[in-house]
């Protein structure tokens, strides 16, 4: 499966704890990522992320390309409700791509973490028959 990570820079290293806990999930699939975000995850878990632009650089938007032809499978958008800064990726557009086009999205850890566990046990395959 394809997997997207973005992250506010407030949640970059909640990002990379995340990562580093489902290492062994993640070795198992394609991860992309906005350009910061990749690096720091290649960083702390040796595991290889393509990685786009950075986000308020027309990453979020790369990223949307993918989402809006159906070419990713799961996102990871986690966000600083509280302090997002003016140059930092928005939620809303990523939001409405993924409503849009039915692709599981997780903008906070518990959500994250509950899709990671579901991919893994296998809840997430009918992504494979939506395609």
């Amino acid at each position: 499966m394809k997997i997207g990570f973005i992250a506010h820079d407030a949640k970059k290293k909640l990002m990379q704890n995340f990562c580093i806990a489902y290492r062994g999930i993640l070795s198992h699939h394609e991860l992309y990522a906005t350009g910061t975000t990749g690096r720091l995850i290649e960083e702390v878990t040796n595991l290889t992320v393509h990685k786009y632009l950075a986000g308020h650089l027309g990453g979020e938007q790369q990223m949307g390309s993918q989402i809006e032809h159906n070419e990713m499978d799961l996102i990871i958008f986690l966000r600083d409700p509280h302090n997002a800064k003016s140059h930092e990726p928005d939620v809303n557009n990523v939001v409405k791509l993924c409503d849009t086009h039915n692709i599981p999205l997780a903008t906070n850890l518990a959500t994250a973490e509950m899709l990671i566990k579901a991919m893994e046990n296998g809840d997430l395959d009918w992504r494979e028959l939506y395609k």
